[in-house]
């Protein structure tokens, strides 16, 4: 069992939590992910590793409720534990050695940006600039952290209740076109967010790096659920990933796959929700 050492609310919807897990934080890297589940008969489900203390031997994961099994873990309190705690999996991220390199991360996104950004600001030849956006500033996660390991961080909301009004790649276009040093591109979040980051770059030719995060069942790439398409061959982001040249993502399929059992989704979050009502209501209405 791996047991939950703290937990901290990031966001009404946003937990992060910190895990005792030493096994897995022997061999770690920025850009690994774990898969986790609550109890016997639950749903595995891929979460990347938002930080690491090998010395603790913790790995934090932050988890946004958007479906049944993340609102599962969000009830879990400092105490419990997770039944299943798999990795490091997957390749470690493909990080430059010096440069200006901009961390973006987009909503949920900004977690595992994280880790990434802190590993290159220990970089002696890398300047990180990070660009972390939200649809509005109560959402906006993990702020302090990211300013703490970039040189420069620009905040940005859909609303304009903070920082840039605008998107993330609002900020980047501008940055280009204002003619500012920019090396390499890392950009982890939503699918829209990251395939409309490989077209602000790709007239440049300017290196990007983007995570998938397909459907994905076992991690260790025996299913194929998590299959992808990169420069026209299928790759397995469990094993081959997460992380790609953005330039090469077959976007238009990636976003198809990804939204296969959005309804399937929907009605096991809302039998949950309706069940979790009825436990707190003390009955179950006829």
């Amino acid at each position: 069992m791996y047991r939950i050492l703290k937990k901290r609310n990031l966001t009404p919807v946003t937990k992060l939590f910190v895990v005792d897990a030493p096994l897995v934080t022997r061999h770690v890297q920025p850009g690994h992910f774990v898969i986790v589940r609550t109890g016997e008969g639950g749903e595995r489900i891929p979460l990347t590793v938002a930080d690491f203390d090998r010395e603790e031997g913790t790995i934090t994961i932050v988890v946004q409720e958007v479906g049944k099994t993340s609102a599962m873990i969000n009830e879990l309190e400092e105490g419990d534990a997770f039944s299943d705690f798999v990795g490091p999996l997957g390749q470690e991220a493909p990080l430059p050695e010096s440069g200006r390199v901009v961390c973006i991360g987009g909503g949920f996104g900004i977690a595992p940006a994280y880790p990434i950004a802190k590993e290159l600001n220990q970089r002696e030849n890398v300047e990180v600039t990070s660009i972390i956006g939200a649809r509005t500033a109560d959402l906006l996660i993990l702020a302090e952290e990211m300013e703490s390991v970039s040189e420069d961080l620009r905040i940005c909301t859909d609303d304009g209740s903070l920082g840039y009004h605008g998107f993330v790649t609002g900020v980047l276009q501008e940055m280009i076109d204002g003619g500012e040093q920019v090396d390499e591109v890392i950009a982890v979040g939503p699918m829209p967010m990251m395939r409309a980051t490989a077209e602000v770059t790709r007239p440049y030719g300017l290196k990007t790096w983007v995570s998938l995060d397909p459907i994905m069942v076992d991690g260790t790439g025996m299913c194929g659920a998590c299959r992808v398409t990169i420069n026209g061959e299928m790759k397995f982001a469990c094993v081959d990933g997460p992380f790609f040249d953005a330039h090469t993502v077959d976007f238009e399929e990636s976003t198809k796959r990804v939204k296969m059992y959005v309804k399937e989704e929907e009605l096991a979050y809302k039998s949950f929700q309706q069940d979790h009502e009825c436990r707190r209501g003390g009955g179950i209405s006829g």
